[in-house]
């Protein structure tokens, strides 16, 4: 049976939360939707709990179930999930989020009256901590980006303008396809090593006011680093190591009319991983020294290279600095820096 949208849902020992996304999932209004769970062997009842509404849920026929050979963890999941998908256009939900009714339906409309490669959603961030609730809203502007370079040229040019995260966007599925993207192997930013670049290949983009999904926080997620009280180092690293890949494959980028904004966006990704480490320094274990620090904001260029950016020398030149100094100098930098700018 051939769908216009896949749902994918990555599931791993979220059987406290699963029936919120499921529910939400099966209540779209839109009606061509594969609901694609996918296994990543939990030990909890998550997916008893799937297989239910398969079996009982009017919509049931819709969901299909593919379990991974052992845990790979949200990346692995991820991938998979864009290798079995039959719809034209896929659309992630974390297992422990939910949408709203009608989010594939205004997505999917939108993608069709604007032939658009991708549409995003606004959300609203729900953290839930200590027996209440804080509820936080994150709204785009209504836009339409329909020239060549005009979507990737405004992500690029302001940081923070589009979400990082791999949920709340209707996108082609043969924009992963036919270009070879692919997660990477971290819990911690993985979404944000793909998104990053997703702008280079969209032709055609819209954005919405409308609130399409409910991002909630709770104890227990990994990427909420602000809640735990211990973070393994490893974890980090491959953060670092997965960024590290972006950064040093400018190549493709290289020839774009906005390749010094994208240089600088990049780079300042690596600042706000070590913005990270300076606020949680305490509870990192083993500890980062300051060379290693330092050398996280090692630039894929020279000196000489950024000089001949088209624009913004000074802003990736200051960047650049950050690599190159002594390790004290640096991270001493770095931490006024992150001060200042109330980073941690």
């Amino acid at each position: 049976m051939g769908y216009e949208v896949t749902i994918g849902i990555p599931v791993y020992n979220v059987e406290k939360y699963i029936r919120l996304t499921m529910d939400s999932a099966l209540a779209q209004t839109f009606e061509s939707i594969e609901f694609l769970v996918l296994d990543d062997c939990g030990t909890d009842s998550s997916m008893d709990i799937v297989r239910e509404y398969q079996n009982t849920h009017p919509r049931g026929k819709d969901i299909r179930i593919v379990r991974q050979p052992e845990n790979g963890g949200i990346g692995c999941a991820r991938n998979r999930i864009l290798d079995e998908a039959k719809g034209k256009y896929l659309y992630y939900i974390d297992a422990d989020d939910a949408i709203a009714p009608n989010t594939i339906e205004l997505l999917y409309k939108n993608a069709q009256k604007y032939d658009a490669d991708i549409v995003y959603g606004s959300h609203e961030r729900i953290e839930e901590f200590d027996g209440t609730t804080e509820k936080t809203q994150f709204l785009y502007p209504d836009l339409q980006f329909l020239k060549e370079h005009e979507f990737a040229d405004k992500v690029y040019s302001q940081y923070g303008f589009l979400q990082a995260n791999t949920w709340n966007f209707l996108i082609k599925r043969d924009i992963f396809i036919k270009n070879g993207i692919r997660y990477k192997k971290v819990n911690y930013w993985e979404d944000f090593c793909v998104t990053i670049n997703l702008p280079l290949y969209i032709h055609r983009a819209v954005l919405l006011s409308n609130i399409t999904y409910f991002y909630y926080c709770r104890y227990g997620s990994l990427s909420i680093y602000e809640k735990r009280s211990h973070i393994k180092k490893e974890e980090i690293l491959k953060t670092i190591h997965a960024m590290g890949e972006v950064k040093h494959g400018y190549s493709h980028v290289l020839s774009k009319p906005y390749f010094h904004k994208w240089l600088y966006k990049v780079m300042m990704t690596h600042f706000y991983i070590v913005c990270t480490i300076f606020a949680k320094m305490k509870i990192i274990s083993p500890e980062f020294t300051k060379r290693e620090i330092r050398d996280i904001m090692t630039s894929p260029l020279s000196f000489a290279e950024i000089c001949q950016t088209k624009a913004w020398r000074l802003k990736n030149l200051c960047l650049f600095s950050f690599g190159i100094l002594p390790p004290l100098v640096s991270v001493s930098l770095m931490w006024i820096l992150a001060k200042i700018r109330r980073l941690m």
